[in-house]
């Protein structure tokens, strides 16, 4: 069996350069909701709802995911107050993103979540076709992801700072 050893610091490229899917993760005490996209990086999909278990099984989870995905980056919400202001929920997810980078060996970025699950249930009320029930942590990672995308595209290829 082959070892490599990965660098303490992952380079951080730019996400629009280099085709492969990309993994939104709306993080949650209880639940992850994960988005996808496609890998030209130009549609997004709501993927799916985990509900978290321990911090080694969701390890285990999202390392299965990003394998059988072929992802390349893990963009994690980033949550801070309506007027930018950092949250309570701030310091966990950006020590969440500094464990999923190390655990998974893959590159992980932060985007602003602001007001996500509020578009998420807006989109989930306009096509709810029935009285299925679906937590809108799997939309709010896919508007997530979306804005994620949309960024990029209109900033060009500036990459996001490194998380330490």
């Amino acid at each position: 069996m082959l070892s490599v050893a990965l660098p303490e610091t992952l380079p951080m490229t730019d996400p629009l350069k280099m085709p492969g899917r990309l993994l939104a993760l709306d993080y949650g005490h209880k639940r992850l909701g994960l988005a996808v996209s496609d890998e030209m990086q130009l549609t997004v999909q709501p993927h799916h709802v985990y509900y978290r278990v321990n911090r080694n099984e969701d390890f285990r989870y999202l390392r299965q995911t990003v394998r059988s995905l072929g992802v390349r980056r893990i963009v994690l919400g980033r949550p801070v107050h309506i007027d930018g202001q950092r949250s309570d929920m701030t310091d966990e997810v950006e020590n969440y993103a500094v464990r999923l980078r190390k655990e998974l060996g893959i590159e992980v970025a932060l985007q602003d979540e602001r007001l996500t699950t509020w578009e998420a249930r807006q989109l989930q009320t306009a096509k709810r076709t029935g009285n299925e029930f679906d937590p809108v942590d799997a939309m709010a990672a896919a508007v997530l992801l979306r804005d994620y995308l949309e960024h990029h595209r209109a900033s060009g290829p500036t990459p996001l700072p490194e998380i330490d």
